[in-house]
């Protein structure tokens, strides 16, 4: 494992206990909740210094750094967290935690239920976005935070949304990368027919799988395969694949993988099935779905006067999953509600996985809004 000098090196994930229910959404109150989260840097003596990082639809906590000296992929944010970095550790106490309803070390419907003995499955109860934040409140409150920043990108953008207006009073700054204050209909649509690539795979088992031999694995893989295609976008996946055949430069002529881009496809699902769990997909894409900020409070301006931060929104030319036009939208409602928004639009070839890869110009703008903030002190 080569670890750079701006890399916050080794770490690992820690586990929080919330004592008390949670009263979800639906009105259903549930408890036990654990949390797994990670942190980065040192929480200052007021207690004001900490970002808190929302991972997007199937990240976890592990936002940063490793976890042992062989690991050879690091966190997912490596390159926008430590020392000297846009969230530089060195300055902030950075906060990583994985959402209510995923599958690595936060309760979610591979967690066992106390009440049975066995893991929830399609017994956990369906769980929205506000959820996910009231469980990162009982988080950030455990640790000792008294004012804090929020930044996301894709869901957790969403989440970011949703902790500025729900939690107003202790948010002084807001990052929004590649995200959208509601999902459009045919992202809805895209989820959906993820979502029912699972349900119908013949191992689902209503959702009871998890002490069987066979896995729903081809229905998690169609699904991952269905949304990472809305990860990229045409012009990447011409740069990278365009209409070259897998093998020999000629068709098969049957129907196993003859183009490159599906052999990409076919990879990045069966991946996918080794670190993901399907009902966790179910839920968090349903969470994902429901929100709509603009239903909730009657209008994006109404939700927007409930807050109190100062926000920096960021888009990407070829995103086209949450395109530059949702993000405007938030801007608008932003300016309209008498709030201070910065917005940026950045050139990219790599669609909506842009806020994963074009870390470069990404840590020059959150870098400046930081240092705006920091000038306030």
């Amino acid at each position: 494992m080569a670890k750079e000098n701006s890399s916050v090196g080794l770490t690992s994930t820690k586990y929080f206990n919330i004592p008390d229910k949670i009263i979800l959404e639906s009105g259903v109150e549930f408890s036990p909740v654990c949390v797994a989260y990670e942190t980065y840097g040192t929480l200052n003596e007021n207690k004001d210094n900490a970002i808190l990082l929302l991972h997007a639809l199937t990240g976890d906590a592990h936002a940063a750094g490793y976890h042992d000296e062989n690991d050879k992929k690091p966190g997912w944010w490596e390159d926008m967290v430590g020392p000297g970095k846009a969230f530089d550790t060195d300055k902030y106490f950075v906060i990583s935690s994985n959402m209510l309803g995923g599958c690595t070390g936060t309760t979610g419907p591979c967690s066992i239920n106390p009440e049975s003995g066995q893991p929830y499955g399609l017994n956990f109860p369906v769980i929205t976005i506000e959820d996910a934040v009231k469980v990162q409140k009982k988080l950030i409150d455990f640790l000792g935070v008294k004012r804090l920043i929020v930044a996301g990108g894709s869901m957790g953008g969403m989440q970011a949304l949703e902790w500025s207006i729900s939690n107003a009073d202790m948010v002084d700054a807001v990052i929004i990368i590649a995200s959208t204050s509601r999902l459009s209909a045919q992202g809805i649509a895209f989820n959906a027919v993820g979502r029912n690539a699972i349900l119908s795979d013949p191992y689902f088992n209503n959702g009871n799988y998890y002490n069987q031999e066979k896995q729903p694995e081809k229905g998690l893989a169609i699904a991952r395969m269905i949304g990472h295609i809305t990860y990229l976008c045409e012009e990447s996946m011409h740069k990278k694949f365009g209409r070259r055949f897998q093998h020999s430069g000629r068709p098969n002529f049957d129907f196993n993988i003859d183009f490159q881009v599906e052999s990409y496809l076919e990879h990045q699902g069966r991946s996918f099935v080794d670190r993901f769990d399907a009902n966790s997909y179910l839920y968090i894409t349903k969470a994902v779905d429901y929100f709509d900020l603009a239903q909730k409070h009657g209008s994006l301006k109404s939700a927007f006067e409930k807050t109190k931060a100062r926000f920096l929104v960021m888009s990407f030319t070829s995103d086209w999953l949450f395109p530059t036009s949702q993000s405007k939208e938030i801007v608008q409602a932003l300016i309209q509600a008498g709030r201070d928004v910065s917005f940026c639009e950045i050139e990219s070839p790599c669609g909506h996985d842009a806020f994963l890869l074009e870390f470069e110009t990404q840590t020059k703008i959150v870098k400046s809004f930081l240092a705006k903030g920091e000038e306030n002190v």
